[in-house]
């Protein structure tokens, strides 16, 4: 189950109110990249709660495909920061279940770690992603985070202060920042509750902008698509020439019309994989590389034909670099016949591609 105003879209529909509640008409797909992050979480939750049954526990874990060595390093890194905060007298909190429903319509979250030491509530938020760099400075989610824990210990702690702590490792990335309890709660009486009443009923200007990344509903948002498109509609001093000012300001908007314009494009061919039929457009079967079929049976081309050099440290070279070594010739009559060529993945081309086009039944399988 999901808030319709997540903490994590805060930084959106706080400015863009309507868009939490657009959304919901779009599915809420689990990209392969939130599984990974799920995963790091999970063994960071295991490391900080220090189970009698960690070993097995993390055995199960790494069961998982997207388990990685690094992961674990990662996540023990995560684990030893939150530690380092834990000396003297002090409570720890993993993985903790908020409640901010005073300030944000059933507005639920769940924190990675907090630390309460000497009247300091210490947030600490894992990001596993290693696309953007994520900031505490001002940070939404973690500011509705931190009214959730002091919903749930303000009564027991003397909390004067709250530090919000964001823990990126695949890019090296630690911030830190701090709010007083009455600034925060300033915040939430001032400004975060009516905002948060107009999301939750869908009210409210459409703002697009650099928040929009997130969106899921970017991709047919009229709103954003407005504002991109208004970049054609510029007028510019020189019609010929553009200027050093007007150049940065294109640039400026680069991201966001990037995209956008991909989202487009993953929308048409979500829709076009169920069946629409985009007009100019087709689904055709994408490029594929070919790759070895079973890896014993190549072992044994080789050693047959008395060919030793064909490891790099615990796997085979790759086939470009194994065709070298081995020569065009005898690559061509004993590991050739051995390769696979996998089906391309459809991909969304315009009608004037030579590729033929996938019909539903096609698609169907491949799905």
């Amino acid at each position: 189950m999901h808030a319709v105003l997540s903490p994590s879209g805060a930084s959106r529909w706080l400015v863009c109110t309507p868009s939490a509640q657009l959304e919901q008409s779009f599915a809420n797909t689990s990209s392969e990249y939130a599984k990974e992050g799920t995963l790091a979480h999970a063994i960071a939750e295991l490391i900080l709660n220090g189970d009698e049954d960690f070993d097995v526990k993390l055995s199960f874990l790494q069961q998982d495909e997207l388990y990685t060595p690094i992961m674990l390093e990662h996540a023990s890194d995560f684990a030893d920061y939150v530690m380092a905060q834990c000396t003297d007298t002090y409570k720890l909190f993993v993985e903790r279940k908020l409640d901010m429903t005073n300030y944000v319509p059933e507005g639920f979250g769940t924190a990675d770690a907090i630390v309460i030491k000497d009247q300091t509530l210490k947030l600490n938020d894992l990001k596993y992603g290693k696309g953007v760099p994520v900031y505490a400075d001002n940070n939404k989610q973690l500011m509705l985070y931190a009214l959730g824990a002091l919903n749930d210990f303000g009564h027991l702690y003397d909390i004067q202060e709250i530090e919000l702590h964001i823990f990126q490792p695949r890019i090296d990335n630690i911030s830190s920042w701090a709010i007083t309890t009455k600034e925060l709660i300033h915040w939430a009486e001032t400004e975060l509750k009516a905002k948060a009443i107009e999301a939750y009923h869908g009210t409210g200007e459409f703002v697009p902008g650099n928040h929009c990344g997130f969106c899921r509903a970017k991709g047919q948002c009229k709103a954003l698509a407005t504002f991109n498109m208004s970049l054609a509609a510029l007028e510019f001093k020189n019609p010929d020439i553009l200027t050093d000012e007007e150049l940065v300001d294109i640039l400026s908007k680069k991201s966001l019309f990037d995209t956008w314009l991909e989202a487009v494009h993953e929308y048409a061919f979500q829709t076009a994989l169920n069946g629409k039929q985009w007009p100019g457009y087709k689904l055709v079967e994408g490029r594929s590389n070919r790759k070895y079929g079973n890896e014993e049976d190549i072992v044994h081309a080789l050693r047959a034909n008395n060919i030793k050099d064909f490891y790099q440290p615990q796997k085979l070279y790759g086939i470009t670099e194994m065709e070298k070594r081995v020569g065009k010739a005898l690559f061509s009559e004993i590991i050739a016949p051995l390769l696979i060529k996998p089906q391309g993945k459809p991909t969304l081309v315009p009608a004037s591609d030579k590729r033929a086009p996938i019909t539903s039944a096609e698609t169907d399988f491949k799905e």
